[in-house]
């Protein structure tokens, strides 16, 4: 499947419902609060807003005013985008979507009374709501290591300035010197992406500091398409990484962020950045709503409802849902399955079929993409794949690099599906 700008927006399009007299509460038109603006949150917002012509009241809660997008915030560490291109605003959504967007943090949910709190005070009714929050990390899932040691060794994946800083690291290293990085457990936001990070990170290096190292220490016996990536270290950065697995102490790990120094295994480690990605769970949000079985929250593919409240929708990296990888294509996807379900129950228009798909594309060096996915149906268990495709090792220039621009043109195609 290739994907351009236009081909993923039309896509992307879902075909209207036919509208039926809406559902109005006592208040007026039905309300859906989002929490959270990322790819998630942002798509079912202007879905709902767009395809109800007006019909439901959208409110979308993000405390931040610029979204850096974390899909191609490796191409930034690698110097194939600047920070700005990764930039977005809410501008759109608010002035041409009627969506009221509002810049503060959610801090409570009240399921019985359908109320969201804000840190600044003030309190959101809602018929629906929408968690799109992302990820937070787990206290305690690295030795050594918690969100006060982020500024010492970043973990980047939130993207923004801790990006600004792992790439300020990485051109600061001593020539000779080591770059780390502690990959994550399964399961984790963009499988391929602490890999496709060790790729343009030896991109940058190759370039400024031939002679630096990069070990990474993994707690995984296998990880995203791994012979790919192997591949392509050994074609282009031969002798300049090394992985460390589980069967040699991948998973037995700590950090000393001020000595500046990793343990694997119980073998010390001087480093020189140490990029540090620990385990992951749903944002804080699901967890003070109540719907998480501890780390995720379990959800139904065919609305991607919550399976502990009805009246709660949680997308993307936050979602236990079946097959699917987090990522931002499948934000994107579950997002309009979740937009039209919303809307069919609120205002009585046509609820089509549950179709989910995913591609996930990843740079290994300049024009070297490569990719997989998958397309998957919702099924009373999960959502489920159905079908996939993955790039082959041994694969030519000229694909390789048609496939480097394939990506190009869904990231213009999946911020415009987001934004407007």
């Amino acid at each position: 499947m290739t994907f351009n700008r236009r081909a993923f927006l039309g896509s992307a399009a879902m075909t209207a419902g036919l509208l039926a007299a809406p559902m109005v509460s006592a208040q007026g038109k039905p309300r859906v609060v989002v929490i959270g603006g990322g790819v998630g949150g942002a798509t079912a917002a202007r879905y709902i807003a767009k395809d109800s012509g007006g019909a439901i009241d959208v409110t979308l809660i993000e405390p931040t005013r610029t979204y850096y997008t974390c899909f191609f915030s490796n191409l930034y560490l690698g110097g194939f985008r600047d920070m700005q291109s990764l930039a977005h605003s809410y501008g759109t959504l608010a002035a041409e979507y009627g969506i009221n967007v509002v810049h503060d943090w959610a801090v409570g949910v009240d399921r019985d009374a359908k109320t969201v709190t804000l840190a600044g005070g003030g309190n959101l009714s809602y018929d629906r709501l929408i968690l799109s929050p992302g990820i937070d990390f787990i206290e305690g899932a690295v030795a050594g290591w918690d969100m006060s040691s982020q500024n010492a060794m970043p973990h980047a994946y939130k993207a923004g300035s801790q990006t600004e800083l792992l790439k300020a690291q990485i051109m600061a290293m001593p020539q000779g010197g080591t770059y780390a990085m502690v990959a994550p457990p399964n399961p984790y936001r963009c499988p391929p992406g602490p890999y496709e990070r060790v790729s343009m990170v030896a991109h940058t290096l190759k370039q400024i500091n031939p002679t630096a190292k990069i070990l990474i220490a993994d707690p995984k016996e296998k990880f995203s398409k791994q012979g790919l990536f192997e591949e392509g270290w050994n074609d282009h950065y031969a002798g300049m990484i090394e992985r460390v697995g589980p069967d040699f102490g991948g998973a037995d790990v700590a950090v000393d962020p001020e000595a500046m120094t990793l343990s694997i295994d119980g073998d010390v480690n001087d480093v020189d950045v140490c990029n540090v990605i620990p385990a992951m769970k749903a944002g804080r949000i699901a967890e003070i709503a109540g719907i998480t079985d501890g780390n995720w929250a379990p959800v139904n593919a065919a609305d991607m409802s919550s399976k502990v409240d009805a009246n709660i929708h949680v997308l993307g990296d936050a979602a236990a849902q079946g097959d699917m990888p987090k990522s931002g294509f499948s934000a994107n996807s579950q997002a309009k399955v979740c937009a039209n379900a919303v809307r069919g129950a609120l205002t009585g228009a046509t609820v089509f079929p549950a179709r989910f798909a995913n591609t996930c594309w990843s740079l290994i060096d300049t024009d070297n993409g490569v990719k997989v996915g998958a397309t998957y149906e919702a099924t009373e268990e999960k959502i489920a794949k159905v079908d996939g495709f993955v790039s082959q090792t041994g694969e030519s220039d000229d694909l390789r690099a048609a496939t480097y621009q394939e990506s190009v043109g869904w990231y213009d195609g999946i911020v415009a599906d987001m934004f407007g």
